[in-house]
């Protein structure tokens, strides 16, 4: 049985804003300004020094919980183009091969995480060169200083690291831009901050639910066990950021993936019992038999599908419309009907210039949404607007975040306060 969201709540401002104790909504939608300050301490902290120095061999980036997607953003947009290579680290050990001519790279709000601190501080002493970014007063700030690496500050009423994103991960880009490690002019920037602006001004807790894409989005997941997948690289990190703003917000478990190395994995949950083919519901299924040569497969990695082309595969179908629910069954005697699988598709804005591998690209993100609609899976689809990649992923994370915090609110659950998290804390501080 699906849990219950609580759909006029989400269209009275007051009680969305009396629920929502530490305001996670205003956090989320000051994004925009959040770059911009972002870029500003930045300049003030000597980010642009890093321009004159030599390039490092290597960049490792470290960064846990909420923070931990500005090591997959950076991954992401610097290895198209990186001449060196750049990768993620949440904890201890620091790599052996990291010494003084790599640069580390070390992210916490508080600058008292212990996992970025930890090695930030063994890098200093290996020697490494650092730039960091967390608050003034830290132990992080005081180990960069003494380094002589580069620290920036963090901007004020900066509570939580899952509202400031963008807080951390700005500086971050900016000091890869320096460095010549990915395209990220200030312009850019600004542009992502404008487009923060335009989802904050759309996804507004006073817009009605029925023309607030959030918040619909919202009501649509409290209904699923959701999955999130993203299209690609960008759309994957979007996925992953999902997944987590989901479980650790709106406290919904959700499995996330990447096409197209996930495509079998999370088509295989198709089969499951929360669809219609799985949960084997009476009346609503024929005996198709369905092919996957039927689908133009050319050029596909074999790992995308678990079954060789063009075997026959038995597969049981809801009607088409349906989602593969009995309209005739009868709560009291047939029990609840268990909660629909529910997948969530992250799109990437379409292509200016379509390649053959973009179009290979849309061709399976097309069939795995097709094949989740026969099976009788709920599907939502966000697609990104046009812009450069970091704008393109801006528009996803904003759309997430918001929903993910709607969902919460609906549900009766502060986005802010874990009642089992600070249990947890309590037992293992």
């Amino acid at each position: 049985m699906a849990p219950y969201i609580d759909e006029a709540l989400l269209d009275d401002p007051d009680e969305l804003s009396r629920k929502d104790s530490r305001s996670t909504l205003r956090a989320l939608a000051s994004a925009g300004a959040q770059v911009r300050e972002a870029l500003h301490l930045s300049r003030e902290a000597g980010i642009d020094r890093l321009a004159d120095q030599e390039r490092p061999r290597s960049v490792l980036v470290a960064a846990i919980g909420g923070s931990s997607i500005v090591a997959d953003v950076l991954e992401l947009l610097a290895e198209p183009g990186s001449p060196v290579p750049v990768q993620a680290r949440r904890n201890l050990p620091l790599p052996g091969w990291v010494g003084p001519l790599d640069l580390v790279v070390a992210v916490s709000l508080s600058g008292r995480a212990p996992g970025p601190l930890a090695v930030a501080a063994e890098a200093a002493r290996r020697g490494a060169s650092l730039l960091t970014v967390g608050l003034d007063d830290s132990p992080l700030a005081e180990v960069t200083r003494r380094a002589r690496g580069t620290h920036i500050g963090i901007g004020r009423n900066r509570t939580s690291s899952r509202t400031a994103l963008w807080t951390l991960l700005a500086p971050v880009l900016v000091g890869a831009d320096r460095l010549g490690l990915l395209d990220a002019p200030e312009e850019s920037l600004l542009a992502v901050a404008d487009r923060l602006d335009e989802r904050a001004e759309e996804l507004r807790p006073s817009s009605e639910a029925f023309v607030n894409p959030a918040k619909l989005l919202a009501v649509q997941l409290a209904e699923t066990v959701p999955v999130v997948l993203g299209d690609g690289p960008l759309g994957g990190v979007a996925a992953a950021r999902a997944s987590s703003m989901l479980a650790r917000t709106a406290r919904i478990p959700a499995l996330w993936g990447e096409l197209p190395d996930a495509a079998s994995g999370i088509v295989a949950c198709f089969d499951g019992p929360y669809t219609a083919i799985g949960g084997r519901r009476p009346g609503t299924y024929d005996d198709s038999r369905i092919r996957l040569g039927d689908i133009d497969t050319s050029g596909w990695e074999p790992h995308h599908f678990d079954e060789p082309d063009g075997e026959l595969l038995e597969r049981p179908r809801g009607p088409r419309g349906t989602a593969g629910r009995d309209l005739f069954a009868d709560p009291y005697l047939d029990g609840p009907a268990p909660p629909q699988l529910g997948l969530l598709m992250l799109r990437d804005a379409p292509a200016q210039a379509p390649t053959p591998e973009t179009v290979e690209a849309e061709t399976l993100t097309d069939a795995v949404l097709t094949t989740a609609r026969d099976a009788g899976v709920r599907v939502m689809e966000v697609r990104a607007g046009a812009g450069d990649p970091v704008v393109r992923l801006a528009d996803h994370v904003a759309m997430v975040d918001f929903a993910a915090t709607y969902l919460a609110i609906g549900l009766g659950l502060d986005p802010s306060v874990s009642p089992h998290v600070a249990d947890l804390r309590d037992r293992t501080s």
